[in-house]
């Protein structure tokens, strides 16, 4: 236990404390921020309690089937090899491998999650 009713959850960055018998935690992270391009800042409050009737997770990530990681490659001058003739998508003598893929995040109980942004 920290000072003030906090509990040190072990990582650096986290915060938690108890309240009405729950543990609550708190973790900043401007990936939002980042991503939406403005100076707004968001809150994501998800319940990850568990169905009592189920073993299905609060939360799960679903992708698109056979995309959920795709491997393509950029050839420049030289090939894959850095000697090799023949069509090329760059005209730098270097090639690159991009890996992505589609995900999704689903939130089994969204009326217990909330997702904030400053006005």
């Amino acid at each position: 236990m920290k000072a003030n009713g906090y509990v040190s959850v072990g990582a650096e960055g986290f915060d938690s404390f108890n309240y009405a018998g729950n543990t609550i935690t708190f973790k900043v992270d401007r990936a939002m921020t980042l991503e939406y391009g403005n100076s707004k800042g968001y809150g994501l409050a998800i319940d990850l309690t568990g169905y009592s009737t189920n073993a299905q997770p609060p939360v799960a990530m679903f992708s698109l089937k056979g995309a959920d990681m795709v491997s393509n490659k950029y050839v420049g001058v030289g090939g894959l090899d850095g000697i090799s003739s023949g069509e090329v998508a760059s005209p730098v003598a270097g090639s690159k491998r991009i890996l992505w893929g589609y995900s999704s995040l689903a939130v089994f109980n969204p009326y217990k999650s909330a997702i904030l942004r400053e006005i």
